[in-house]
């Protein structure tokens, strides 16, 4: 179970670099570890699972809220991006399983959401309320999956001995043996059975695996974690701080032509209405802050700061309900260098608990490579950092910058994947302390609900700031045959004006529930001065779990291949060949309207505890909507792709047995579900009044 943290360790995390994050994880790393392998098998979806997570929790860090326990906001983090890497498809086009505990053989044949639970509660040791809150479903559906998590894993791990209790008493089971079940239905129980020896021994059979089996806390000193896991992170993450960085903006260099221009136009009283908009295009080429300039949003500061012959101007401010923005120019004097700010390393707010909102939205965007500003001049970048939105009016940031990420560009990648490789950062000690206002923000209500594939979607509100418009939707996740793990909206239209969605601030879980609904963000290009009077929400994709279990009899003295039919598919059993290893190859080449992208599944052998382990290997190919196949050797520019879909086309598997010298005996095929993708056309258009 996750100890406790202190508030004196939060408030460090809130205020430290992610390095903080990463010292709280290597402290916890051992249950994590456990949680991750009941989703995951081997050591390179563990490294990434957990370099994932530790991301995730420093961008979203402003959204924890302290009413939340720390554990357990992590702990939803985590699980997600379980879920996610259980279906990413690079990662499943190069996966080597490692060998699994019974335990986890065990659990791996259950259906996904009784594995959840099952894992959080007995494991985790996360109340079932929260557990419940967790995986999105009433308290009374968790009991159920429990009971029948349990169930199932009494008869994987039993003796085959069947059991007849009575089927009216099983939702006590748990209660009771936890001892928390209400007094007049435990009285009713133990009467029940003082004299049903059927129930007897229904409960104690369930009861042996409840508590002796299900107790996976004691083996957790058992499952050893590699002492290269979180260092392995460590170096992922210095390498990361290269590769988020941007080209540079060159000043405008403004001549003497202009400033007596300037001086005209400031001297002639009936210009003052337009002089803005002129006053801006002329001194301002960034396109993005000339904008916010021109609708009086910010005003020009330039404010200066030199260290190690770096010098920093901040140039504007723009802050709303939802953010903050820093507008900023970087000269390097002394050499041919280009430099950005990353907001999540080296940048501190030292009066940010008093000024700004910790539960705020913190932006990120990444460099444009692209710009010309950024392409003039090799020692002068400009660029933008978000910062959490104000909690006054006005005020003064505090801002602290003590590390800047060096750019380095490669003019033969022309995606710009290898564009921060190699890359070096620099010290230093630049303050500031910026006056900023906050602009009012407007919201809108939608109050529209929608179903996408069969599950019911709404669309609350619309907020439109300065600095973003926000789309609020919530998604009812309760049907137990699928769910939906993400909604992408290609485009928001209001007003007949098109916005694009922003591509790095992903859709991400608002902090509160209201029944079945949970609640999700999705950001857009800002809008200025307009008032909605109609809505149009194009979605484009939603990313989908199928819970589909289906079981095939293997039969090495059979001639292979042989196929079966599954979601829609004829799946090809290529090859059953009984050595050491024992060798089961399954495919699928056939994409056009497949269903599926990737399914789940785990072989049997003749005796299931003597598989020692389970190697697994799978090629694939990346399609768009024209069936046009893309090298996965080669980096892949996805943003250019139309509705591009993975689809994993061979799977082998190597089964080594516990017993040296003895060859795996291969019984059955067990699947358990599959992930999907599916592209949509659904429009909802929304009047407003």
């Amino acid at each position: 179970m996750i100890p406790k943290i202190d508030p004196i360790s939060i408030t460090t995390i809130k205020e430290r670099s992610v390095d903080s994050i990463v010292d709280w994880f290597d402290q916890h790393k051992q249950s994590f570890y456990t949680l991750g392998l009941s989703y995951l098998s081997n050591q390179h979806q563990m490294e990434e699972l957990f370099y994932r997570s530790i991301i995730k929790v420093h961008k979203q860090l402003p959204q924890f809220k302290s009413e939340t326990s720390f554990e357990m906001w992590v702990t939803s983090i985590f699980i997600h991006t379980c879920r996610e890497l259980a279906v990413d498809r690079s990662l499943l086009a190069r996966v080597e399983t490692e060998p699994r505990q019974d335990i986890y053989k065990a659990l791996d044949q259950l259906k996904v959401n009784e594995k959840e639970a099952i894992v959080l509660t007995y494991v985790k040791g996360i109340p079932k309320e929260e557990v419940a809150h967790l995986l999105q479903v009433s308290v009374e559906k968790m009991k159920d999956l429990l009971f029948t998590g349990i169930q199932s894993l009494r008869n994987e791990m039993g003796d085959g001995t069947t059991y007849n209790g009575c089927k009216e008493y099983h939702k006590d089971y748990i209660d009771y043996l936890e001892r928390t079940l209400d007094r007049p239905r435990k009285i009713d129980l133990e009467k029940h059975l003082y004299h049903c020896e059927n129930c007897q021994e229904d409960l104690a059979a369930f009861q042996e695996v409840m508590v002796t089996r299900l107790n996976l806390t004691d083996r957790l000193e058992d499952l050893h974690v590699p002492s290269v896991l979180i260092e392995s992170i460590r170096d992922r993450l210095a390498e990361k701080e290269k590769n988020r960085q941007q080209k540079n903006k060159k000043r405008l260099r403004k001549g003497l032509i202009f400033a007596c221009v300037f001086a005209l136009l400031m001297s002639i009283e009936v210009f003052t209405g337009v002089f803005s908009n002129l006053y801006y295009t002329w001194t301002e080429e960034d396109h993005e802050l000339r904008a916010f300039l021109q609708q009086d949003l910010g005003e020009t500061l330039n404010l200066e700061a030199e260290s190690s012959g770096i010098k920093i101007k901040i140039k504007s401010a723009i802050a709303d309900e939802v953010q903050t923005l820093i507008f900023y120019e970087i000269e390097d004097t002394d050499e041919d260098n280009q430099y950005a700010i990353d907001n999540f390393e080296g940048v501190f707010v030292e009066n940010q608990h008093v000024i700004m909102n910790g539960e705020g939205y913190l932006g990120y965007y990444p460099p444009d490579l692209e710009s010309d500003l950024n392409n003039k001049e090799k020692n002068v970048y400009q660029g933008k950092i978000s910062l959490l939105p104000l909690t006054k009016e006005n005020g003064t940031i505090k801002l602290k910058i003590a590390k800047l990420q060096k750019l380095n560009r490669d003019s033969g990648d022309p995606y710009g994947f290898r564009a921060y490789e190699n890359m070096e950062y620099e010290t230093g000690e630049w303050n500031f302390e910026i006056p900023v206002t906050k602009n009012p923000s407007v919201e809108y209500s939608l109050d529209e609900e929608t179903e996408v594939e069969g599950i019911p979607v709404r669309f609350d509100k619309l907020t439109i700031a300065p600095t973003a418009t926000v789309l609020h939707y919530g998604i009812n996740n309760e049907q137990p045959e699928k769910r939906i793990d993400n909604l992408n909206v290609d485009i928001l239209e209001v007003n007949n004006k098109k916005m694009k969605a922003d591509m790095y601030g992903r859709s991400f879980l608002e902090t509160h529930q209201v029944g079945n609904w949970f609640t999700f963000q999705r950001h857009f290009d800002p809008l200025f001065g307009e008032k909605p009077k109609e809505v149009t929400i194009q979605l484009e994709s939603v990313q989908l779990t199928f819970n589909d279990q289906k079981t095939i009899e293997l039969d090495a003295t059979q001639e292979y291949p042989q196929t079966f039919e599954y979601a829609g598919s004829t799946i090809s059993i290529d090859k059953v060949e009984v050595g050491q290893p024992t060798k089961v190859v399954i495919s699928d080449h056939k994409i056009e309207n497949r269903a599926y992208e990737t399914f789940h599944f785990q072989i049997m052998g003749e005796d299931e505890n003597d598989i020692s382990s389970m190697e697994m290997s799978s090629e694939g190919v990346l399609i768009d909507k024209n069936g046009v196949e893309y090298d996965m050797n080669e980096p892949v520019p996805y943003d250019e792709i139309e509705q591009p879909r993975h689809f994993i086309t061979v799977q082998s598997t190597e089964l080594q047995s516990n017993t040296a010298g003895e060859k795996v005996i291969p019984k059955r095929l067990e699947i358990y579900g599959y992930n999907a993708t599916k592209y949509l056309d659904n429009v909802i258009k929304i009047l407003l009044e």
